[in-house]
Parts: C-alpha cells; sequence; structure tokens
C-alpha cells in the first residue's frame, strides 16, 4: 500500500505506481519477489497480471505538493477500509512509507482489529500481528529514497520476498 497516485504517473497511466520512477522501481521489485508477470508497468491494460498481490494507496487522487493534507486522507479513508475489509483475514499487508503505515494502522482499527500496545511504529522491515493480518513497513520508493539509497531494490526484494512467504505460511 503507497500514500497517493502521483500527478504524472498514477494519475496519467490509470494504475497506480505506473509511469514514474517510483512504480518503475517497485514493479522490478513485485516481479522478481514473483508477484508479477513482468517487470514494468506501463499503462492500465498493458497486459500486467498481479498474483498474490494488489497495490492500492491510502489517498486516491494525486496530492497538492505530492503531500496529502489529513483532510485528504479522512476523504479517502473509506475506500481503503473496505478495501482492507475485502483482504482475507490472514493477509499480509505491506505499508510503503510512514504516512501509508499510519493510514493502514487507522483502516486496520476501524475494521475491528485490536492493535497491539504499544501501538507499532513504522520502520522499514517492522512487522506487526494484528488479529491474522501481518502489517510489515516498508521504506516508499521514492527517488528521495532510492536515488540516496535509503532503499534499494535488494532491500525492497527482502520485504516483498518475507511477505510471500509470511502469506505462504499461514495459508498452508
Amino acid at each position: 500500500m503507497g500514500l497517493a497516485p502521483a500527478a504524472h504517473g498514477g494519475n496519467r497511466t490509470g494504475r497506480i505506481f505506473t509511469g514514474d520512477e517510483s512504480g518503475n522501481f517497485l514493479f522490478r521489485a513485485l516481479f522478481a519477489a514473483g508477484f508479477s508477470n513482468r517487470p514494468e508497468s506501463i499503462r492500465a491494460g498493458d497486459g500486467l497480471r498481479l498474483s498474490g498481490a494488489l497495490v492500492t494507496a491510502a489517498c486516491r487522487c494525486a496530492p497538492p505538493g505530492n503531500h496529502p493534507t489529513p483532510r485528504e486522507f479522512d476523504n479517502c479513508r473509506g475506500y481503503l477500509v473496505r478495501e482492507i475489509a475485502l483482504l482475507p483475514e490472514t493477509a499480509v499487508i505491506v505499508a510503503l512509507g510512514g504516512l501509508a503505515f499510519a493510514a493502514c494502522l487507522r483502516a486496520l482499527a476501524e475494521n475491528g482489529r485490536t492493535l497491539p500496545r504499544p501501538r507499532p511504529r513504522f520502520a522499514h522491515g517492522a512487522r506487526y500481528r494484528i488479529g491474522k493480518q501481518i502489517l510489515i513497513g516498508c521504506y516508499h520508493p521514492s527517488q528521495q529514497n532510492t536515488f540516496t539509497g535509503k532503499l534499494t531494490q535488494k532491500m525492497l526484494r527482502q520485504v516483498l520476498r518475507r511477505a510471500r512467504k509470511e502469506a505462504l505460511s499461514v495459508t498452508s
């Protein structure tokens, strides 16, 4: 789960994390971890298929200044709450970035999940069991993070492979 579609990426192409460098970085890792049939996403309808994964966002529209306001989070929370309600109760959720992580916690709580005490804190690779679901934090694949090396392909692939392993272990 990401933050929001980028104005020149997902907003333009019709698929979140598509058409910008963040998406290119993410889809290469999704492919390497076995969640995608190809390492790139060009636009909606391009033949890309995800398997065992859903890519979504806390906010539904590209926010001004690329940073959603609390009101925008509030306006979009209902969509995220409904999406999480549709997930299997044993789903593994990877939150890309601290803001997406916080939005996910709120949506899980609104779906009746009891949050652990102390409240989960975002950190790259942090794992929390919330009910039967697992929430894993991951740095966002923004250029700010990938160009500086804060998030590398290896780091993202490790998180995604861990999510896949966790999901397979709860379904077997």
